[in-house]
């Protein structure tokens, strides 16, 4: 069986274990902790093999560094996955062991690491690993917590698609712009509800085909999920799972733009070079889809509902920052704010270093 490399250790600890209820494997990988303690969700998902679930928990803890550091929020990178074989079942009460085993897996980080839902997971199921251990954000808004939030992450992914429609066009108005979005998710439904809402015109796919219904309640163009990287439109909104820009599907991506929520749309990080050699620009994943952390780390500080939304809007300005220093340093977006999310963890490990 082939499984994906294991990407650079550069992490604090990554701890792999198998629940002791589910007899799942899990993974919680806390790549920087420099900032402050780590946030980011749990990821269940069925892989080929456990080692391909400590591979993307890890990838996917690298870039929540990134992340959070560009958001502002005082958080470092973490990330979790339950990795799923595939002939796992898993029924409603394995399902429930799972969750407690990772919640004594993220107890044993002492709260360098705090969990809340990503793919696969729900604010429900958060509930259930705060049973174990109280290192959860993201619980539903009946017991206390921040809620859903897929629509902070909405609203900063608009935010930024502005920024790049004003960036290709002159003008930020989506009105009249071409739109392909790909996956009707919690986050890309409320994203595509936003920009018909604002006149732009939309073609969506989903691997779940009954979203057509509401696909066409937007008067959107529904397409196969397999035209979704030979579309022609004004711009390309993954919003789905990664990987999906490789060299071969950008080598002919029929778009000006790339911008939007799904993590690590490029299947390598080259595909920013070659985006570029093409024309293409390309708004990267991390900056843009911070809004759901930044909506749970401002919700457990207690921030307001105005406060929360100002600071999803100036995702867009963050944006707007990482464009200008990509044009001046003559570099692609990716590299700018890989290397201004660098600059702020290494900042605060320094400071750190200083207290010690």
């Amino acid at each position: 069986m082939t499984t994906a490399p294991l990407p650079e250790f550069t992490h604090e600890r990554v701890s792999t274990a198998v629940g002791e209820r589910s007899g799942l494997t899990m993974t919680v990988a806390l790549h920087s902790s420099a900032i402050g303690p780590a946030l980011g969700g749990c990821r269940l998902w069925r892989y080929p093999a456990w080692i391909d679930g400590v591979a993307d928990a890890m990838r996917l803890a690298s870039a929540m560094t990134m992340k959070n550091a560009l958001a502002d929020i005082g958080a470092g990178g973490g990330k979790s996955v339950i990795a799923l074989g595939p002939d796992d079942v898993l029924d409603d009460e394995r399902r429930r062991d799972a969750l407690l085993d990772l919640g004594d897996l993220v107890q044993t980080f002492d709260g360098l690491y705090r969990t809340a839902e990503d793919v696969g997971t729900t604010e429900h199921d958060m509930l259930v690993v705060s049973e174990r251990t109280p290192h959860v954000l993201g619980l539903p808004a009946a017991n206390g917590g921040a809620g859903e939030p897929a629509e902070g992450t909405a609203l900063g992914v608009y935010a930024s698609i502005e920024r790049v429609v004003e960036q290709v066009f002159e003008s930020g108005s989506v009105s009249g712009r071409s739109f392909v979005i790909s996956g009707l998710g919690q986050v890309g439904s409320r994203l595509a509800t936003r920009l018909a809402a604002a006149g732009a015109r939309l073609s969506v796919t989903d691997i779940d085909a009954t979203k057509q219904a509401f696909a066409s309640s937007l008067g959107a163009r529904w397409i196969a999920p397999d035209e979704a990287l030979t579309t022609p439109a004004d711009v390309l909104v993954p919003a789905g799972l990664g990987g999906v820009l490789t060299p071969a599907a950008i080598a002919s991506l029929p778009v000006k733009a790339v911008v939007g929520p799904a993590n690590n749309p490029l299947a390598y990080a080259s595909g920013a070079e070659h985006l570029a050699s093409r024309g293409i620009l390309y708004a990267p994943d991390f900056v843009v889809n911070a809004g759901g952390v930044i909506h749970l780390a401002m919700v457990a500080e207690g921030a307001s509902a105005r406060e929360i939304e100002g600071r999803l809007l100036g995702i867009g300005d963050t944006l707007s920052e990482v464009f200008h220093a990509a044009r001046a340093q003559g570099v692609t977006p990716l590299a700018a704010a890989q290397a201004l999310a660098v600059q702020r963890v290494e900042q605060a490990r320094e400071r750190r270093s200083a207290l010690v």
